[in-house]
């Protein structure tokens, strides 16, 4: 039985963690460049006065702590994706496949706040297909 929209889904989802992973890796090149940050937060602030400089500073720790979040977990999504179209490859190990998109779809969602509740929809998807999915039974007669 081929499992072709099975990897297709799974494909999608590693992009799509991918580009989460880059979504992280720019919130941590914007809290290293703090003068471009600071610039455009104080411009804000001014708007607004009910931000104070020391919540500028804890918004910056913040965005950092959450884009190495959100790439370190993006990056492993995409790794344990890749490592689930190979076992579902050729249709060896479809249970397993299906375990580990389910498991790592449930699991980055929960520890990013949600940011990889997208692809996981992906991931979701085809771990189910690959659990459900049964290959057609010759009958004998």
């Amino acid at each position: 039985m081929k499992r072709t929209v099975e990897v297709v889904l799974g494909i999608i989802g590693a992009l799509v963690y991918a580009l989460t992973a880059a979504l992280g890796g720019f919130m941590v090149w914007l809290q290293n460049n703090r003068d471009i940050l600071e610039e455009s937060l104080n411009e804000t602030a001014e708007q607004n006065t009910e931000i104070g400089t020391g919540d500028v500073e804890a918004m910056i720790d913040a965005l950092g702590t959450g884009g190495w979040l959100l790439a370190i977990a993006s990056v492993v999504a995409v790794i344990l994706g890749i490592v689930a179209m190979v076992l579902l490859k050729g249709n060896k190990k479809p249970m397993v496949s299906g375990i580990i998109f389910i498991a790592t779809a449930v699991i980055v969602a929960i520890v990013t706040g949600g940011a990889g509740i997208i692809a996981g929809i992906f991931y979701v998807i085809a771990g189910i297909m690959c659990l459900v999915r049964k290959p057609k039974q010759m009958i004998e007669g």
